[in-house]
């Protein structure tokens, strides 16, 4: 199964251009990225930038609306993930609990859907999809 980890920080929503993490947090973090790669359960992993260098794309009245970040309603957003494929949702909610996440941070941990776990009639018309994401992980650099 493989579950994603999503990192919550609080008051990322908030955060100027081109915040980053400080080097100490790095450090725990990179230790607690390496015991996911030994264990074997990675498959992927990024930080990401905060809202204030992001944009949403809406789709009210079925047209895309654009909005530059920061967005003024968000009280969540994501700051990182991790792609991980474990045995269960217990050994994921495991590994998220080992994390040197600070007070201010939240991982929540949700199961990807795969295409097994779809009827039959939902199979058919995402017909490709499986060719898809074996092309784009083909694609990505090593």
């Amino acid at each position: 199964m493989r579950f994603m980890m999503l990192m919550i920080p609080k008051g990322y929503e908030n955060a100027a251009p081109g915040t980053v993490p400080d080097a100490e947090a790095v450090a725990a973090m990179m230790k607690y990225n390496e015991a996911l790669q030994k264990a074997g359960v990675l498959l992927a992993l990024d930080g990401l930038h905060p809202p204030s260098m992001g944009a949403r794309v809406s789709f009210a009245s079925g047209k895309p609306q654009v909005t530059d970040g920061p967005f003024a309603e968000a009280r969540e957003v994501l700051g990182g993930y991790w792609m991980i494929q474990v045995k269960s949702k217990e050994e994921a909610i495991a590994w998220a609990s080992r994390c040197p996440a600070s007070d201010n941070e939240v991982i929540e941990v949700r199961q990807v859907q795969e295409f097994s776990d779809f009827p039959a009639d939902v199979q058919k018309a995402a017909a490709g999809l499986q060719d898809m994401q074996l092309q784009a992980t083909a694609s990505q650099p090593n």
